[in-house]
């Protein structure tokens, strides 16, 4: 299977949001997102849409930042891997696992397992 692997551990191919294009496909990202807890109103499609990650992106644990500063794509090829961020991130990572099994279908929260809750895994490849 091919993968996408982010510096975080996330797997975007199987992302719904980095796999919405249509209109309607960006409002159920969208909705999702919101029923999460990822955002806090369901946002319009441009902002939902993904742009990828980039070095411009805010990122909740400064990981764009601490990966450009050790000179690594990802956490995971980092000498300091796993670190206090990357544990503070699987920490809250498992809280929205939590929520997801709680308010997903199971074919939403499928998506979400491979995309999102398999970070720490991806990132030791």
């Amino acid at each position: 299977m091919y993968e996408k692997i982010t510096l975080c551990g996330d797997n975007c191919v199987a992302c719904p949001r980095y796999n919405a294009h249509s209109d309607e496909e960006l409002k159920k990202a969208a909705q999702l997102w919101y029923r999460i807890g990822w955002r806090d109103s369901v946002v319009s499609k441009e902002e939902i849409a993904c742009s990828g990650c980039s070095s411009h992106k805010q990122c909740t644990y400064h990981l764009v930042e601490c990966v450009k500063e050790h000179q690594v794509e990802k956490c995971g090829q980092c000498d300091e891997f796993p670190c206090q961020k990357i544990s503070d991130m699987l920490t809250r990572s498992g809280e929205y696992q939590k929520k997801c099994r709680e308010v997903c279908t199971k074919q939403e929260y499928v998506a979400l397992e491979k995309a999102f809750f398999d970070k720490e895994n991806n990132l030791r490849k």
